[in-house]
């Protein structure tokens, strides 16, 4: 199998889809691996460790993709890029299906064979093709760093000859992949954390990691989905979250917000109320900002200041850690086509299976409706 690697042109996109260790795999297993040049530049990976993992460079995308049967991407291919690819080839990459229509209807006009990272199923079988998990540590992770910039205080406690510093107040809304990695990182840290989620399952795993679960009463046994996510509250049940939040937010230092539903607006949990009641040089780091905010006040990619407290909407934080981000992104993909590769290392499309089903978005002219 031919395989592509691009260069990601998307504002602030700095990851790369296939790293040089991946790379060296797939050209081990046979396939043959075409790299645009630079395009590993921005996550430490030169030219020249691809060329060492036995991969062929291309001078801008459409050498890269001459031939290619499959191309791997981390963003989907903006207008100016879908010239670039072969037709009837696949293409591997977040495709983000929400708004992808028109991007779509393009792409399948020319018979190419869409799979969106973000739909890989949470199935035991595909937890290494995860890309929304690896990802979510890189985010939960940078959060917390995020948000200790932005504080004006410490974060541990400390003894010195000018006196004790208290350790900051750290709450974490939503015990996700990304909600454990900032609860884990704000300990590490030395904050005072407590978290919440609605999950039942989720108090074991936040106490596990030394912190206090709070608003328990709002935990709600069918709350768990079975792809492991959240369900949506009732009204009923929302009144109650933000209730009991409301009551726990006033003396908090630093909180951050990750409560998301795949395919719908996220959660408002923290009203304008709510934060009028926090105290001036608190902060707020909203990982869901591009989903529309945990917090009414957010704005994707801003910082809003509302009586001295800041609310941050970060974007596409794993690509602010490009190096790590992108080398458990590659992982992830290389796991994907290899799952779709033949043991003759051809490319093999089954959409009955229960992995490559899920992701399709478009196959052979066809237009299906994400699982």
């Amino acid at each position: 199998m031919r395989i592509a690697v691009l260069k990601e042109t998307a504002p602030g996109e700095t990851r790369v889809a296939l790293v040089p260790e991946s790379v060296g795999r797939l050209t081990k297993a046979g396939h043959e691996v075409v790299v645009e040049r630079g395009a590993g530049v921005s996550a430490s990976a030169p030219d020249t460790a691809y060329e060492k993992a036995g991969a062929q460079l291309a001078d801008g995308a459409t050498a890269a993709t001459t031939g290619a049967d499959l191309v791997a991407k981390v963003q989907r291919p903006s207008d100016a890029e879908y010239a670039a690819l072969p037709e009837g080839c696949a293409l591997v990459c977040l495709a983000n299906p929400a708004t992808a229509a028109s991007a779509l209807g393009a792409l399948n006009a020319r018979r190419i064979s869409v799979f969106a990272l973000e739909l890989v199923p949470r199935i035991t079988r595909a937890q290494s093709m995860d890309v929304l998990s690896s990802q979510s540590t890189v985010a939960g992770y940078k959060a917390v760093l995020i948000g200790a910039n932005a504080l004006g205080k410490f974060l541990p406690m400390l003894t010195t000859a000018a006196g004790s510093v208290p350790p900051a107040k750290v709450f974490v809304i939503g015990a996700g992949v990304a909600g454990l990695q900032a609860i884990a990182t704000a300990r590490r840290l030395g904050g005072q954390v407590s978290a919440f989620d609605i999950r039942p399952a989720a108090r074991e795993q936040v106490l596990s990691l030394g912190a206090t679960f709070v608003a328990e009463s709002a935990v709600d046994h069918t709350a768990e989905l079975s792809s492991g996510y959240a369900r949506q509250q009732t009204s009923e049940e929302a009144t109650l979250t933000v209730r009991l939040l409301a009551e726990h937010l006033p003396n908090q230092d630093l909180v951050i917000t990750t409560a998301q539903i795949p395919g719908k607006p996220a959660p408002k949990l923290i009203t304008t109320e709510m934060v009028d009641t926090m105290r001036p040089g608190a902060v707020i780091v909203d990982l869901a900002a591009e989903s529309g905010g945990n917090c009414e006040l957010t704005e994707a990619g801003e910082t809003v200041d509302r009586g001295g407290v800041h609310i941050i909407g970060p974007v596409n934080i794993p690509a602010t850690l490009p190096t790590h981000a992108s080398q458990m992104l590659s992982r992830n993909v290389l796991t994907f086509i290899e799952h779709v590769a033949t043991k003759e290392g051809a490319l093999n499309i089954d959409l009955n299976d229960e992995i490559t089903g899920a992701m399709a978005l478009t196959h052979a002219g066809q237009l299906r409706t994400p699982q």
